[in-house]
């Protein structure tokens, strides 16, 4: 998992679906990726969230 800070608004889309693997910080207000390899658990969380993020500051890595 990785994000693209530079691309993140702080919309917040991925905390709301997957907060188990995102945070956003409390002064700047963009993604904190919390896990970067999560368990195959919140996969599907995870790849929703990477797929609704506005910006596609979120990606997967291989």
């Amino acid at each position: 998992m990785k994000a693209d800070i530079d691309k993140c608004i702080g919309a917040g889309t991925c905390v709301r679906v997957a907060s188990a693997v995102f945070s956003q910080d409390d002064d700047s207000g963009l993604v904190v990726v919390l896990d970067d390899a999560p368990d195959d658990a919140p996969r599907a969380a995870v790849e929703n969230a990477v797929r609704l993020c506005p910006t596609h500051a979120l990606h997967i890595e291989p």
